[in-house]
């Protein structure tokens, strides 16, 4: 971390390429100075700093898990298979609880776009971060939420590919060493899956290598000290450019789904309460993702993040009772030890660069 950089005026990725982020969250910058941090979010109930901690990595753990079934009870269960208009009310909730966050709550200092030029790199943010989101909740019309937690845990993969293409970046023998674990556990999962689908299948990795793309791009737009924006703020101004941005695609390909879940709301009121609830989860996650790395650091939530897609794809086969093979569960297991292996590579070969 730069010393001359502070914590307010960075933008909200970490310029390593090698953090593996969850559906529809952002790249958070690491943990602020001790002081910075507690003149944001100070503690209002004086809770110990411990059982603090506790209680916003529970509520990371609600979220995101929460958020995944949700998702996987409305396009698969319920019926409600409108997956791009999904994605736009989950952008639509988190421009206005990120407007309320940072304006009345005051999280965070509230950062302004400066110019045309950074409008527009904002802007190609949101359309890769669009198809990313919008590929995870189709992939949920057709996979179980178990494999596609193992389909997402190879983000690294993809980030080092995007990262070399693009950048032209290197990473160390025993980086790309680590990666090889990663891609074979995932050929085995799929080759186990009961429920396999290949069209699913297809928009997870998309969903996938959309997320591992954004990382790359950010680390490359966002790069003048004027441009930096925190996490909060770029989903601020992230969030209605992606609504904006799907507002065409589903009225053209999902088309009047407005009117059709009014309708629907008529007969069933219940729709408006999870929608309305997917929403509000959508945004927690990107939330406590903050409070997460507020409280503890970067390097923790990536930790976190390695377990999360574990611990979710346990709770979605207790929840849907969907059929798993030990084949399948052998290949989930290998991807997360090589994503596991390739973080500590990464480590290692930072120090040795350094």
């Amino acid at each position: 971390m730069v010393e001359a950089q502070t914590w307010t005026t960075r933008r909200m990725s970490n310029p390593r390429l090698d953090t593996s982020t969850t559906d529809q969250v952002l790249d958070i910058p690491p943990t602020p100075p001790g002081e910075l941090r507690n003149s944001f979010g100070s503690n209002p109930n004086n809770l110990s700093p411990t059982l603090l901690t506790a209680l916003i990595i529970s509520s990371w753990y609600l979220s995101n898990i929460g958020v995944l079934l949700l998702n996987k009870y409305l396009l698969s269960f319920y019926g409600y298979r409108f997956p791009i208009f999904l994605t736009m009310l989950h952008m639509l909730s988190c421009a206005a609880y990120s407007y309320a966050s940072i304006n009345f709550l005051e999280l965070v200092p509230l950062q302004h776009i400066h110019s045309k030029k950074q409008f527009l790199k904002i802007f190609a943010l949101s359309a890769i971060f669009c198809f990313s989101v919008v590929c995870g909740n189709t992939s949920l019309r057709y996979l179980p939420v178990s494999f596609n937690q193992a389909i997402g845990a190879t983000t690294p993969f993809f980030t080092a590919i995007f990262a070399f293409l693009i950048t032209c970046k290197k990473e160390t023998g025993e980086v790309y060493l680590a990666l090889l674990p990663v891609v074979f556990g995932i050929v085995v999962a799929s080759n186990s899956e009961p429920l396999f689908h290949l069209f699913g299948f297809l928009v997870c990795v998309g969903s996938t290598a959309g997320r591992a793309l954004k990382s790359v791009v950010q680390g490359i737009l966002l790069t003048s000290e004027a441009e930096k924006l925190h996490s909060m703020n770029l989903l601020l101004y992230m969030a209605p450019l992606a609504a904006m941005i799907l507002l065409p695609f589903t009225l053209y390909i999902e088309g009047n789904v407005l009117a059709l879940t009014i309708e629907k709301a008529k007969g069933d009121p219940f729709i408006v309460f999870l929608l309305l609830g997917n929403a509000t989860v959508a945004y927690l996650v990107n939330l406590t993702n903050f409070l997460v790395t507020k409280h503890t650091s970067a390097l923790t939530l990536q930790v976190l993040g390695n377990a999360k897609a574990a611990v979710a794809a346990v709770v979605s086969v207790l929840i849907f009772r969907n059929p798993v093979t030990v084949m399948g569960m052998a290949g989930f297991g290998i991807t997360i030890m090589g994503v596991v292996l390739y973080s500590e590579a990464k480590k290692r070969s930072k120090v040795t660069t350094h």
